[in-house]
């Protein structure tokens, strides 16, 4: 894997005035760059990348032969991902060229011949891997099933061993690609594998396809499932494991616990994960921007939004820099940052880097891909969420009134990508009604707000019980829409009262979303003119303002931290 060091990449003087010269003159030497090495080719086609003749460029690594070569050079690895977005973006789909030529090239030859079969598939994995990496999913899934048709060919324990990593490979792809169906499928078809490797003798660490199918289970909100998958793959760490995987098995296991409220694990296993591909793949790297992600993740569920935003801006800054363009990776950097954003920005109302993140998403997202697909549903939500509450700000009913309408069609999209992908139970779905009923509450359709906020108690408290977090939010909004525009103080006052109690009892006695429930309060006792209420509540709010400044004069730094325990020594501090 290639470092922080290879971004840097400057040849000597006297070298690239060699390149250069070649470049100056392509045509004429065209042919004689096909028998120089590996990496004076690719310093050749990296010039014409710099010099911006991408046609050239397109030209060359439209052939599979040539790109190969380009592969092998791993510690240039992220330079050919710069030429490669390029190429993208200048409208050579390379990415498909690639892939038809690779699956092309799998004749009856390959499948008799077992020397033809090992190499083929070593190009396929490194292909595979590479596309993947890019976030072009679905050739990165073709070149997978072509090579999983090659290992199935006989059931040699050879064979067996590369199907099992092609399966895996294959559903890392589906799931990041939201092809949830497909993925159950390669998922039972990676455990047969492994359990007929166990009938031959065979022992192989299963820890990166409990990760995956925790990946997928997390995806549905399975969330015991998910969680227990995560133990399994942290059972199975071993010292072979390759440095990619463990951060992977790392972050997704941090991020089960963080649905399941475990907070101290999870923040044990992010903030290794974040150290670990740090020291191993440097700070300029992708997957210490995957490692970064999830971080954010964990730092915006405990509460510590300030911290998010920055560890959230970080990433994104990576991955433009090692992708930039028209890139999915990119785009769902955005998506995170918008949302942490608004979530910062909640109380003062200035949402305006939050909205300009949410359309940037949204709009790569639409050139890369098909209206429907799923991944637009969280991004077309992130950015409803923002025009509401600058519709609410904006004191301009024409205004109001446009952005209100705009934000109802993005949920009523989201919602029904969801119910497609999950079905009405599910939490995912849930959440989508939910915002729905916000949405109706601010265009004073209390009714229609009234059954969506119902409706998204009822499948939340089904899945995750009576007291988690995402049950008090709901319970939160509902409350709201009682108090404040359907005069139903005793129902409300019953729905705060809990919201508090499920808040306090997860993230304590500062926790931000207090507020909005204090405030709720307050107004209620008042017009209920329960003096005494009013003051214990406002003497609260006192005490709970008190404490948000104390919390905020603390400066978080998320990324100033100092592990020196090994990847072992950390899963045993998690089953402690």
């Amino acid at each position: 894997m290639a470092t922080a060091c290879a971004l840097k990449w400057v040849p000597d003087s006297l070298y690239n005035t060699a390149i250069s010269a070649i470049v100056v003159s392509y045509a004429r030497h065209r042919r004689d760059i096909k028998i120089l090495h590996e990496d004076i080719q690719f310093d050749v086609y990296y010039k014409l990348y710099n010099k911006g003749r991408l046609c050239e460029l397109g030209l060359e690594f439209s052939d599979l032969e040539t790109f190969s070569k380009a592969l092998k050079v791993n510690d240039k690895r992220y330079l050919l991902h710069h030429c490669f977005q390029a190429l993208m973006d200048h409208g050579v789909k390379i990415s498909e060229i690639l892939a038809d030529a690779f699956a092309l090239q799998i004749t009856d030859d390959v499948y008799k011949d077992q020397f033809k079969r090992v190499r083929t598939l070593q190009l396929g994995f490194t292909l595979g891997g590479f596309l993947s990496d890019a976030g072009w999913f679905n050739d990165s899934e073709k070149v997978y099933k072509a090579c999983l048709n090659i290992c199935i060919v006989d059931s040699t324990q050879g064979s067996l061993c590369r199907a099992l990593e092609c399966s895996v490979r294959l559903l890392h792809v589906q799931n990041a690609n939201c092809k949830y169906d497909a993925a159950e499928k390669t998922c039972t078809s990676a455990f047969q594998l492994a359990d007929d490797l166990k009938k031959l003798g065979i022992t192989v660490s299963r820890a990166t396809l409990f990760t995956e199918c925790s990946t997928l289970l997390f995806a549905k909100s399975h969330y015991d499932e998910a969680f227990n998958n995560c133990t399994s793959a942290l059972k199975e760490i071993t010292s072979s494991l390759p440095h990619k995987a463990v951060v992977d098995v790392l972050r997704q296991c941090s991020k089960a616990c963080v649905v399941k409220r475990e907070f101290e694990k999870a923040g044990l296993l992010i903030k290794h994960a974040v150290v670990y591909a740090r020291e191993h793949f440097g700070c300029k790297h992708p997957k210490y921007s995957d490692a970064l992600l999830d971080y954010g993740f964990f730092l915006l569920n405990v509460d510590s939004i300030p911290a998010a935003v920055n560890v959230y801006q970080m990433a994104l800054d990576i991955r433009q820099s090692v992708f930039g363009g028209i890139n999915l990776f990119v785009a769902t950097s955005h998506e995170d940052l918008a949302y942490a954003s608004y979530v910062n920005e909640y109380s003062s109302g200035k949402f305006a880097d939050a909205r300009e993140h949410a359309e940037k998403a949204i709009e790569i997202l639409c050139h890369i891909l098909p209206p429907d697909h799923l991944l637009l549903s969280s991004s077309k939500r992130v950015k409803a969420l923002i025009l509401e509450e600058i519709a609410i700000d904006s004191h301009h009913k024409q205004t109001e009134a446009s952005y209100l309408q705009e934000a109802q069609e993005l949920h009523l999209q989201s919602l029904e990508l969801a119910k497609k992908a999950f079905g009405e139970n599910n939490v995912q779905t849930a959440k989508h009604y939910g915002n729905l009923g916000r949405l109706y509450q601010s265009m004073q359709r209390f009714e229609e707000a009234e059954e969506m906020h119902l409706k998204a108690i009822d499948i939340k408290e089904r899945l995750l019980g009576p007291e988690d977090y995402e049950v008090s939010l709901s319970v939160g909004h509902l409350a709201s829409l009682y108090n404040y525009d359907m005069a139903k103080f005793d129902e409300a006052e019953k729905l705060y009262l809990r919201s508090i109690a499920i808040g306090k009892k997860l993230f304590g006695e500062g926790y931000s979303g207090l507020e909005y429930d204090y405030r709720g309060l307050l107004r209620l006792y008042s017009n209920l003119n329960n003096q005494e209420k009013t003051s214990h509540y406002s003497h609260i709010l006192q005490e709970w303002n008190l404490i948000r400044d104390k919390n905020n004069a603390e400066e978080v730094k998320p990324l100033e931290i100092e592990l020196v325990v090994s990847v072992p020594e950390i899963v045993e501090l998690y089953f402690k």
